[in-house]
């Protein structure tokens, strides 16, 4: 990795207003667990929405946020081509936006899941951990995937959107046998493997974690290599 890219991507990602928007998200989610939680004192009542409200649109939304965040702005407007023409590894360079973006999103991601869960029922933080180790897992492959999109077209927010909602929201919620290429659903199979309280995905925890693995390489990887052949004109 290398340190100046850590600090300018962190700058990046934190000095615009998408930064506002990441603090913003997990907020509202953990405002939403503390009605809920006021509202009834049946801790299962609520439980289950909220954290899939949490694991199926926050999750996914903090991620994308912070992944084109580090990346996107500069291929938008050409100033990757400096970054580029330093002697450094595109794939250090992927690495390095990678780390700063999966940092984002297990501290506005993962973490406001796990701190949600203690708050709708702190008698049972084994599911609260469940859900925010399922997140932190689906986060990584989310991070390193929505990175790939930022370094592969200027439409990546709008892609990854329509990944998220679409195919993994609406038809991973219509169609069964999406769970098998859905990230979602391979961190919710992690998480049940931790706690029995998390619906189980009918997967194997071998499998979700595999392909949570072959996901984020094959993606970084792809990043890296986009970017080496990258054009100095910032062209796509």
């Amino acid at each position: 990795m290398n340190r100046t890219i850590l600090r300018l991507s962190r700058q990046a990602l934190l000095g615009r207003r998408r930064g506002i928007v990441l603090v913003l998200i997990p907020g509202v989610l953990l405002v939403l667990a503390v009605v809920v939680s006021a509202l009834t004192s049946d801790p299962s009542v609520g439980y289950e929405a909220v954290a899939n409200l949490g694991f199926t649109l926050a999750l996914p939304l903090v991620t994308l946020l912070a992944a084109t965040a580090v990346l996107g702005p500069e291929v938008d407007d050409g100033s990757i081509v400096y970054l580029l023409a330093k002697p450094v590894s595109r794939h250090v360079i992927a690495l390095s936006k990678f780390v700063v973006a999966w940092a984002a999103t297990l501290v506005f991601g993962a973490l406001p899941l796990f701190a949600a869960g203690l708050v709708l029922d702190v008698g049972d933080p084994r599911r609260a951990a469940a859900w925010g180790v399922g997140a932190a897992v689906a986060g990584t492959a989310y991070t390193a995937l929505f990175l790939g999109l930022a370094a592969f077209t200027r439409h990546a927010v709008v892609v990854g959107l329509l990944f998220a909602l679409l195919w993994e929201g609406v038809l991973g919620s219509v169609l069964d046998g999406i769970r098998w290429v859905a990230i979602g659903a391979w961190g919710r199979e992690v998480a049940a493997a931790i706690s029995s309280a998390v619906p189980d995905q009918s997967m194997g925890l071998g499998y979700a974690v595999v392909a949570a693995v072959v996901v984020t390489v094959a993606a970084l990887w792809f990043t890296g290599d986009r970017l080496r052949s990258f054009t100095l004109r910032g062209d796509e």
